[in-house]
């Protein structure tokens, strides 16, 4: 079995908070609408049940970390990518050749809110993805090393050290 890994998983507030997410049925929600084929690809083929998730909150007043989640499930099909009534519409796909891919995410807990300049002070997150200029992606891979800095963030209230 492989250790699990860490991620952080954008989602704008109004669409799906962590809130929301908390609210849902076993605090469980899918994950839809990813139309990046980079970020659909770790969806598809790294991420397990079980891996950390930092849920963060985009496109709002305060975007950051918001909450814990875990990944709950392997991938599968986004049946948004079928539905013209969604904004996911995907025309070129097709139920027999889908182009897109979910993982279902349980929310965990929230936490306060966790800006990028906050995480722009910390040494240990100098290389983390979110935090690269013009970086867009909405999953993006975490180190075990940023996980336990933001964690111990989270749960302490500074920056590790």
């Amino acid at each position: 079995m492989t250790a699990p890994q860490y991620w952080l998983m954008k989602s704008e507030p109004d669409e799906c908070s962590i809130d929301d997410a908390l609210a849902a049925p076993n605090a469980t929600v899918p994950w839809t609408g990813v139309r990046n084929y980079q970020a659909r690809n770790f969806m598809r083929d790294a991420m397990r049940a079980g891996d950390g998730v930092l849920f963060y909150h985009s496109s709002c007043a305060e975007p950051g970390i918001a909450g814990i989640a875990r990944v709950a499930s392997g991938a599968r099909v986004d049946p948004t990518q079928f539905d013209p009534d969604s904004p996911y519409y995907d025309p070129k796909s097709k139920p027999d050749a889908p182009r897109w891919q979910l993982v279902d995410v349980q929310a965990l807990r929230k936490t306060r809110v966790l800006g990028l300049a906050e995480m722009r002070g910390v040494p240990e997150l100098a290389d983390m993805q979110v935090l690269k200029r013009g970086n867009r992606l909405s999953i993006t891979p975490v180190t075990q090393k940023e996980w336990r800095a933001l964690t111990d963030m989270l749960e302490h209230g500074d920056a590790p050290g």
